[in-house]
Parts: structure tokens; C-alpha cells; sequence
């Protein structure tokens, strides 16, 4: 078990717990229509935030017996990915739900994360390169930046 990253599993598990509630109680009208800076409806944004914990959770996996990897970047390809997986006719309820356990799963493996390879590192398609920890640590920026959009359609 790794407690070096008791604090940052607290604030994934505050958030997911918290907005879980919220993103359920949303009128459909406020989720399909209301876009952000890069025209993504809440549902595009929650899909998003899917994909990134799995991609995410592929990195820290894999980090954890590679030293030095190079991954394709998963930035480039976001619109793809929420394109081709359709999260605007997803069903709501699934995916808050597949959301909110991906990020459960995600804890548990940061939880357990070897402290031995958090300097394992990471090379994007730009060549810049992230340690495991750096990953690990950037999780919640990045899940916080999602919601603050969403907190933006929404209120």
C-alpha cells in the first residue's frame, strides 16, 4: 500500500461522491445542449473524464514494470474518442455510473502503486516526458478542470 497519495485519493473520492449526485439530478436539455469552450455537451465532458481515468489507469499500470515507456499521446486523439464512442446518446445513468467506479478502481490502484517506480517515465508523441508520480498527481488537476466546465453549463 502507498499512503504517499492518501490526500489526492481523499479529493478523487470527495469528488466522485459529490458529483455523482449532482450529475444525476441534471434536466437532459442542461446535458445535450449546453457546450463548452470546445463545443462539448456535459455528457462529451463525463466521457471524456472516462476515457482519461482509463487511459490513465493503462499508464500506471504499465509504469509500474517498464522504466521508460513511450505511449501515443491519448490529447490528440480526444474528439476521436468521444466521437466514435458516442457519449452524446449514452445513457446517463450508465455512464455517471461508469465514472464513478473507473475513479473507485483507479484509487485502489493508486493506493497500491509501487513507491519503487514512481520515477518511471513517460514520453508523449511531443517528447515530453512524465514520471508516474507526475501522472498520478496530474489525475486530479485534470478531473477537476472537466468538472469546473461542467460547473460552468450548469450554473
Amino acid at each position: 500500500m502507498n499512503d504517499n497519495f492518501e490526500d489526492l485519493r481523499n479529493e478523487i473520492t470527495g469528488l466522485v461522491t459529490e458529483w455523482e449526485i449532482k450529475l444525476l439530478e441534471l434536466p437532459e436539455k442542461t446535458l445535450s445542449n449546453n457546450r463548452n469552450r470546445q463545443n462539448r455537451t456535459i455528457k462529451q465532458i463525463l466521457g471524456h473524464l472516462v476515457d482519461s481515468a482509463v487511459n490513465n489507469h493503462h499508464r500506471i499500470v504499465r509504469l509500474q514494470y517498464n522504466t521508460d515507456l513511450e505511449f501515443p499521446d491519448y490529447r490528440q486523439d480526444n474528439d476521436a474518442w468521444i466521437r466514435i464512442q458516442d457519449y452524446q446518446n449514452e445513457d446517463w445513468k450508465n455512464l455517471v455510473t461508469l465514472w464513478k467506479y473507473y475513479n473507485i478502481h483507479l484509487n485502489h490502484i493508486i493506493k497500491n502503486v509501487n513507491s519503487d517506480c514512481l520515477k518511471n517515465t513517460w514520453k508523449d508523441f511531443e517528447g515530453t516526458v512524465e514520471t508516474l508520480e507526475s501522472i498520478i498527481t496530474g489525475y486530479l488537476s485534470h478531473l477537476n478542470l472537466h468538472i469546473n466546465e461542467i460547473k460552468e453549463l450548469i450554473y
